[in-house]
């Protein structure tokens, strides 16, 4: 009776795990199938254009956080124009951040264009910050450049030809994107700051502003004849002058500027010696003073002398009249030649005590 028992619990107990494990593949069936139909649309559409992403594959994208609608859905444009490209390529570049679908679109109209450019490439240029679907439009179509960027508030390139005459000048650059350099070529900016160089330069070597009135095209083969591409992501296809304006005669202010000052400094040397002329004239009149004093002092001198020479004999009277005739006589011509005498006291010696 026990061993029945026994036998009856052990069957029972074997139903128990049976039913357990209808459970548990009913509910991986019911998992499956869930997902199964969720990826059910792309797996046929990645069958039908034979992009080979299984239904495995869409699951470790999802459990990955990877977009795999996306993934897929550019898979098969890749395919579909002609590229082989890995999904584990593009799942790598959305990873890394960067934009597949433009990525994508970029290599198929390089593809169709004939241009080469392979898709570690393109994934490169997209992570690098560049547009790459703009970079090959522009390989494909060149874009023009205003030189220089008005938004930049600068409207004019001003440049001065050998005769002083300034010229405005507005360009338009035509560049061809190089695929191959857009990692680490200059940009536009460097485009724009060497063809501005360019035009500056070209102007500046005219003699004459009126030769590049007549010929703007010689600003034109001057710029592209420096090579102004170099090292950069773009190929320079052309150099149009836009407008050219005649500006203000530069050489003429800067010569009216250097007259002004070169006034100003024979003004000042001038100022110097006037007052190095009035420093010498207040000298000679110091001079003249003392000079004067002295004669002064000699000529009162003089009848103290005849004084001491009538005394003692050695001058007679008719000697001394004829010398004040003398003196008379000189006093008269300097009247008469307007010099006069200066100092009220200054008549020639008294007569003596």
């Amino acid at each position: 009776m026990a061993h029945l028992m026994l036998a009856q619990r052990g069957a029972a107990d074997q139903w128990i795990w049976v039913y357990v494990l209808l459970i548990v593949a009913g509910i991986i069936g019911v998992i499956f199938l869930l997902l199964f139909f969720r990826f059910f649309n792309l797996w046929i559409q990645s069958w039908l254009t034979g992009a080979g992403v299984g239904i495995f594959d869409m699951i470790g994208m999802m459990l990955r956080k990877v977009n795999y609608q996306m993934i897929v859905q550019q898979k098969i444009a890749l395919v579909q124009a002609g590229i082989r490209v890995e999904t584990r390529d593009l799942e790598a570049h959305y990873l890394a951040r960067g934009n597949v679908p433009k990525t994508a679109a970029a290599v198929i109209a390089a593809y169709k264009a004939g241009i080469d450019l392979p898709w570690n490439r393109a994934a490169a240029i997209d992570l690098a910050g560049r547009d790459v679907l703009d970079a090959v439009r522009t390989s494909v179509n060149p874009k023009v450049i205003d030189c220089p960027d008005p938004t930049k508030g600068t409207r004019t390139l001003d440049a001065v030809a050998k005769d002083g005459i300034q010229l405005r000048v507005k360009a338009r650059v035509t560049v061809r994107t190089k695929l191959e350099r857009l990692v680490g070529g200059a940009t536009e900016e460097t485009i724009i700051a060497r063809v501005g160089q360019g035009i500056v330069s070209a102007i500046g070597q005219a003699d004459d502003y009126k030769q590049v009135l007549a010929n703007p095209s010689i600003i034109s083969k001057e710029v592209l004849a420096m090579g102004l591409d170099a090292q950069t992501a773009f190929d320079i296809v052309s150099v149009d002058i836009a407008d050219v304006e005649v500006g203000e005669n530069v050489g003429a202010k800067l010569r009216a500027d250097q007259a002004a000052a070169d006034l100003r400094v024979a003004q000042a040397q001038a100022e110097q010696r006037r007052a190095a002329a009035v420093a010498l004239e207040q000298e000679m009149r110091a001079k003249v003073e003392e000079n004067r004093a002295k004669l002064v002092e000699a000529e009162a001198e003089i009848p103290r002398a005849i004084a001491l020479a009538l005394r003692e004999g050695r001058l007679g009277v008719m000697d001394y009249y004829a010398l004040r005739n003398l003196q008379a006589d000189t006093e008269m011509r300097s009247a008469v030649a307007g010099i006069g005498l200066r100092r009220e006291g200054d008549r020639g010696p008294s007569q003596p005590q």
